[in-house]
């Protein structure tokens, strides 16, 4: 299975490239090419995973259909064949894990929502009782269902670790305004997002959402609702007080905790049973969700 780590397309410019995404300058518009990179505690792991890029955007486009009625988004077309001519030679690469978008003037934070008690949260509220500033009942354990979705931002990094914040700075950022529509398309999205996967024995534990505006109004953008960017469990075997089934990063996190890495350079290259085993939870949370072959 080949894997694409990186792309090159020649004569056309380079926009910027993230940690996962490769995105380019048309004028106007821009391309976003999903590559097949992981990362994990904020590095690009030296192996990547097959078929990731297009997973990604194919759970991309099902939520950026299914959300419509609540956002717009910025998306023009996936259709390869509908792009600009200068990106036809290209189209073999770009088929299936690349997006024609608006350009957007982002928004300098990511808008969290969680739902159920895990990950970092997990671990803030056993030392605090809190999780990001917001006070919770006494007695909560490990994948526990929170009494109510809270919105928990965070300042998005383009190098070293998000950092989360409290909404009264989120308004120092973005104004008050704009917060509180963040905030309220959020978590929105998010409870549609939780429904809809609740039909197909999927539980959304939390996520991150990135917006920005288009033409001066709110645009849902970048990533939806993948593994790369939520927390999914099997409904079916959920038990609070343990670690649930996931199809999500969460399988490349407990492997780098396994060998005790520093979470500094060198990155541990990732064993094939790993990469394999990431691979197959990609497809199939792709699969659960939108009901279809993920390739």
């Amino acid at each position: 299975m080949s894997v694409v780590l990186e792309t090159d397309l020649k004569g056309i410019k380079l926009h910027s490239r993230g940690k996962v995404r490769d995105m380019y300058d048309l004028g106007r518009d821009l391309l976003m090419v999903s590559t097949d990179r992981i990362s994990a505690f904020d590095y690009v792991l030296p192996q990547g995973i097959p078929d990731k890029g297009r997973v990604l955007t194919t759970l991309s486009l099902f939520w950026f259909r299914a959300f419509a009625s609540i956002v717009p988004n910025h998306l023009i077309t996936a259709r390869v064949q509908e792009y600009p001519e200068v990106l036809k030679p290209h189209a073999a690469l770009l088929e299936g894990r690349s997006m024609h978008v608006k350009r957007a003037t982002m928004f300098p934070v990511e808008c969290v929502v969680r739902g159920y008690l895990a990950g970092s949260g997990h671990k803030e509220y056993m030392e605090t009782g809190e999780v990001c500033g917001i006070r919770l009942p006494a007695g909560l354990r490990m994948a526990d269902r929170l009494p109510e979705l809270i919105f928990t931002p965070a300042t998005k990094a383009q190098t070293g670790h998000d950092e989360n914040i409290s909404f009264d700075r989120m308004v120092q950022i973005v104004g008050a305004r704009d917060a509180a529509r963040l905030r309220d398309l959020s978590l929105a999205i998010f409870s549609m997002g939780m429904a809809i996967a609740r039909e197909a024995g999927i539980i959304i534990a939390d996520a991150k959402f990135e917006f920005g505006t288009v033409d001066g109004e709110i645009t849902l953008a970048d990533e939806v609702l993948t593994p790369d960017s939520s927390r999914f469990w099997e409904a079916a075997t959920w038990a609070p007080g343990s670690s649930p089934a996931s199809f999500d990063k969460q399988f490349v996190r407990d492997y780098l905790e396994s060998v005790r890495w520093n979470k500094r350079p060198p990155v541990p290259d990732l064993p094939e049973s790993i990469v394999e085993g990431t691979r197959r939870r990609y497809l199939e949370i792709c699969e659960r969700l939108t009901g279809s072959p993920a390739l």
